[in-house]
């Protein structure tokens, strides 16, 4: 499979189109901010003005888009992917999203004679190439493109029938969460009893104590610095996995206690003001409750 097509041209998107360029394939895009288009382009992805370009172009087509509606739209609505897609094309879904959803776009895109698959990311931007890729949907349909995603992803698994790969990655996001808002709280903590944050992250992480996991290097290194417009992985992104992952928990008859305290915090923080900015940020949001707001 020489050509690949991408819907979603931002961090991720750029960071797997640079990787399949780099190994000699032909790159197709779409993306409805200019921005991300402009970023693409300057890659040397071939940049389309519609989804039905896109699909013409493109044997198998990677999503990197927000949540369920996001996919719905570019799947299934008018001048969407499924009416341009030749049959025998793969759809590899690479968000986060509600396993129901993939389900029914795994069943709309059948009938088009179109294999969908989920194959969400487990792992950050800068280390692609060494992600693993829980995969969900037919198994001879992961089996075409797996050598495609293994020029992206170290590890290749294929979980079960279509929605599995999309569980394994709402639990990871519910822990992901979990560490995010412990470390919010243990920062915002320290504040109050006197005890510098940037101090606190710096004695912590010389030691070799084991709380210090690489997601705690990171976020802390961000509090440190007060670093939080240039997002890794915004706040509104990980309200919407965790919620989604409380949702599916609940829908399963196992309704979480720390995820909901999670889903709480996340929420909370996006109704302060706090969405768009990276999830380090939400030791800010503690700090707010106890003053009784922004």
């Amino acid at each position: 499979m020489k050509t690949v097509g991408i819907v979603g041209t931002g961090v991720m998107g750029r960071a797997v189109a640079a990787t399949f360029l780099e190994h000699g394939l032909a790159v197709h895009g779409y993306d409805a901010f200019a921005p991300c288009v402009a970023k693409a382009e300057e890659l040397g992805v071939t940049m389309h003005k519609s989804l039905e370009a896109l699909a013409r172009a493109s044997g198998c087509i990677i999503l990197f888009l927000p949540g369920p509606a996001e996919i719905a739209a570019c799947v299934l609505g008018s001048g969407g992917l499924l009416e341009a897609a030749a049959p025998g094309t793969v759809i590899v879904d690479m968000c986060t999203s509600a396993p129901e959803n993939t389900r029914a776009m795994a069943e709309a895109a059948r009938e088009w004679d179109v294999a969908y698959l989920d194959a969400p990311v487990l792992g950050r931007p800068a280390s692609v190439g060494k992600w693993a890729l829980p995969v969900g949907g037919d198994a001879e349909a992961c089996a075409r493109v797996e050598p495609l995603l293994r020029l992206i992803a170290a590890h290749v698994v294929h979980m079960g029938d279509s929605g599995a790969g999309h569980k394994v990655k709402l639990l990871n996001q519910m822990m992901f969460g979990a560490i995010n808002a412990m470390t919010a709280e243990m920062m915002a903590v320290a504040e109050k009893v006197g005890v510098a944050p940037g101090r606190l992250y710096d004695v912590i992480t010389a030691s070799q104590a084991g709380t210090v996991s690489n997601l705690f290097r990171e976020l802390g290194r961000r509090v440190s610095d007060e670093r939080y417009d240039d997002p890794t992985f915004t706040v509104a992104l990980l309200a919407k996995d965790v919620h989604l992952g409380v949702e599916m928990a609940e829908g399963a008859g196992a309704p979480p206690l720390l995820g909901r305290a999670v889903d709480f915090l996340n929420r909370t923080s996006c109704a302060q003001g706090f969405g768009g900015e990276d999830t380090s940020v939400m030791w800010k949001c503690m700090g707010n409750l106890w003053k009784g707001g922004r």
